[in-house]
């Protein structure tokens, strides 16, 4: 997070993890309906509602969240977890998910993602690793930074193991919003070991909403409210206005964001299937890609490009992968084209 918001501005930002920011005007929105203050207390009725009806799950589930996802999953992990607990988190991962882990004084134990089997979640390996301490897995799906997407079957897998260990499964689907029409029903529809995360954030160029938010049944959704209570104690009523607004008119701004993503994951795999010096794991939805450059040093890659070519990429070591790196498909779709042209010119200069 530090680098992301301390590195230079680039004219070709293939580093970008969410969808080009939306203006407000796109909102549509009548500046006069809104308000500074609201009845607001354990959550804006209207976006509870709005969020419920979005992605298919009960009002009662909903648990709204002001600092994005990233807020929702530091409420849900200390909901979740004590000092010492065991926790097994997946590798690679978004460093954040460490953070509050090691923050709240977890026991950390990894299970890998690995880019030779298309980052999927070898169950065999996650059972073995699960023991009668865990307390919580961690996943994130789709996975940050590969955007490789966990199928029901395997989540519903996953669940059997946390229930038989008496865990419980927490799965940022930030990134399932970037699926749009073909995004599956929420984890937690699966069962009562899951807890799901997510925001406005990243699919919809809305990361100014900050509008986040924590699914779980009932009972756990009510101690995470209290608990938001030494933290947010409530959120601003305009934003929460905002996003009901963005809410209604979804479609609209999802078909911006579909199109750039489209047009740029064709520009990127026409781009792979031209070079041999970097190996890619297709993506068919998701922000971002997680390519691996085996003979080039990524640091200096990383550099080159900053410093001669206007282009930014994410180095992989902020990923647990320093010979990968993360690129963002979330600008215009000239700029990225233009980005991925300066990015080959940098490998070639390199080799």
């Amino acid at each position: 997070m530090h680098w992301a918001k301390t590195r230079p501005k680039v004219k070709y930002d293939l580093a970008l993890s969410g969808i080009l920011n939306l203006p407000i005007a796109e909102l549509g929105a009548d500046l006069n309906t809104l308000e500074l203050h609201g009845d607001n207390a354990y959550g804006y009725r209207p976006l509870v509602e709005a969020l419920a009806e979005h992605r298919k799950v009960a009002p009662e589930n909903v648990v709204t969240v002001a600092g994005g996802t990233s807020m929702a999953n530091h409420l849900a992990m200390a909901a979740l977890l004590g000092h010492g607990d065991e926790v097994l988190i997946e590798q690679p991962t978004y460093d954040p998910l460490l953070a509050v882990a090691e923050y709240l004084g977890a026991q950390i134990k990894r299970f890998p993602r690995r880019f030779e089997d298309g980052f999927r979640i070898d169950i065999e390996t996650l059972e073995k690793q699960t023991t009668g301490e865990t307390r919580l897995i961690v996943l994130t799906n789709l996975h940050n930074p590969s955007s490789a997407l966990i199928d029901d079957p395997t989540l519903r897998q996953i669940g059997d193991i946390a229930r038989k260990a008496g865990a419980q499964v927490l799965v940022d689907e930030v990134y399932l919003e970037a699926m749009f029409e073909h995004a599956p029903k929420p984890a937690i529809s699966l069962g009562p070991e899951f807890i799901v995360t997510g925001s406005l954030t990243k699919g919809y160029g809305l990361s100014g909403l900050r509008c986040g938010w924590i699914f779980a049944e009932p009972e756990m959704a009510a101690k995470i409210r209290r608990l938001d209570d030494i933290f947010a104690a409530s959120a601003p009523n305009v934003m929460e206005r905002l996003s009901v607004r963005a809410i209604e008119r979804l479609s609209k701004i999802g078909a911006r964001a579909k199109l750039i993503l489209e047009t740029n994951r064709k520009t990127l795999r026409a781009f792979f299937h031209s070079r041999d010096d970097i190996q890619a794991v297709p993506t068919e939805f998701g922000t971002t890609s997680f390519p691996r450059l085996e003979k080039i040093d990524v640091e200096k890659l990383c550099a080159l490009l900053i410093d001669k070519y206007e282009t930014a990429v994410v180095p992989g070591r902020f990923f647990e992968s320093p010979q990968h790196v993360r690129i963002g498909m979330c600008c215009e779709p000239d700029k990225f084209e233009a980005g991925i042209e300066r990015l080959g010119a940098g490998l070639d200069e390199l080799r």
